[in-house]
């Protein structure tokens, strides 16, 4: 430790523990480093650093007094162990994963990118990858998603926050039973009611679908934990209950680029003709859990109000990340990638 900390620190204490008293004045820079063997400037640092903490003051041409201190005592003395680290975390087995192809990505939008990556995001997000995604799902999943209604976010609970800023807090919200345990979590956590409704083999059950609920948040496809595919008829059941009662409909999908076989059972979001739903996914499933970006698309009814109460806050996920996912799916590495785990999976 640095001689001008130690003297810091012994100061310190002294005038925590009243060995100094209000108003009372320290020897002189010169006069202390003479009588403790130092250089002045050692003694002028610690000094600097009391008068910055303000345990003393200065008085011109007069020299440094001891400041009042009310309440403050001396801090415990305590053996200055280093403290254990972290065992490493277990290592994602993501070995269908081409690592070498992200990696080269990554070096490729950092080469041509360059300074823009350090450049603050639209709050919504970049519009490399808003745009990435928009083409993405319109050539992939035949979905018509306009980038000016697409929010990035750092994963599905972070967008669950966002939704209920957006539609408020006194919102009753439907959620499947059993269901992903952090949608409860964040919407309790939020102060949202929740009403848990029951699922049969073919989605939330008929009878539980009350025009009490404002909110009503789904996973048509491989519900988690029980599996259950929502039929194209209980699809059109949810999109019935929002047009009858004027509710929001919560699209959570985040399996379904794993569809097998044939093609993906058309979404909410696309046979949505009452301007309802929320739809949203994550690439935590697709790509790996490290990765924490998702999007929703919102419906055009929300955009306006989106703007007045989330339009300030910006982007949760960094501009380097963005864009270097933005490449991935653009250059068609992405879905080259589902492809050959949906293969996989087949066999």
């Amino acid at each position: 430790m640095k001689k001008y900390v130690e003297l810091y620190r012994k100061l310190k204490d002294e005038i925590l523990s009243k060995k100094y008293s209000f108003g009372d004045k320290l020897e002189s820079k010169r006069t202390m480093a003479d009588k403790l063997g130092v250089s002045v400037i050692t003694v002028e640092k610690a000094y600097s650093m009391l008068l910055d903490e303000g345990y003393i003051y200065a008085r011109e041409r007069s020299g440094y007094y001891v400041s009042e201190l009310n309440g403050l005592a001396p801090l415990p003395t305590i053996e200055r162990v280093k403290p254990p680290l972290l065992e490493e975390e277990s290592e994602y087995e993501g070995e269908d994963f081409e690592y070498s192809v992200y990696i080269k990505t990554l070096r490729r939008v950092v080469s041509e990118k360059r300074e823009r990556i350090f450049i603050k995001t639209s709050g919504k997000g970049c519009a490399a990858l808003r745009n990435a995604i928009s083409e993405y799902l319109f050539r992939y999943r035949g979905m018509y998603a306009p980038p000016q209604r697409i929010v990035i976010g750092s994963g599905s609970e972070q967008l669950y926050e966002s939704i209920v800023k957006l539609l408020g807090r006194e919102k009753l919200i439907g959620i499947e039973d059993p269901s992903y345990s952090q949608i409860e979590a964040v919407y309790s956590g939020m102060g949202v009611r929740n009403r848990k409704l029951p699922m049969t083999s073919d989605g939330i059950s008929s009878d539980a679908l009350s025009d009490e609920i404002d909110v009503l948040h789904v996973t048509p496809f491989h519900s988690y934990p029980s599996g259950v595919t929502a039929s194209m008829g209980k699809r059109g059941e949810y999109l019935e209950w929002s047009k009858k009662n004027g509710g929001y409909i919560i699209e959570d999908d985040f399996d379904s680029e794993f569809f097998l076989p044939g093609q993906p059972i058309e979404t909410l979001y696309s046979m949505d003709k009452n301007d309802s739903v929320i739809y949203i996914n994550t690439f935590s499933k697709s790509l790996s859990p490290a990765m924490r970006i998702g999007y929703m698309i919102l419906p055009e009814s929300l955009m306006e109000k989106y703007e007045a109460t989330l339009g300030i806050y910006s982007c949760t996920v960094p501009a380097l990340d963005q864009y270097v996912l933005a490449e991935f799916i653009s250059s068609g590495s992405f879905e080259r990638h589902l492809n050959r785990k949906r293969r996989g999976m087949r066999k």
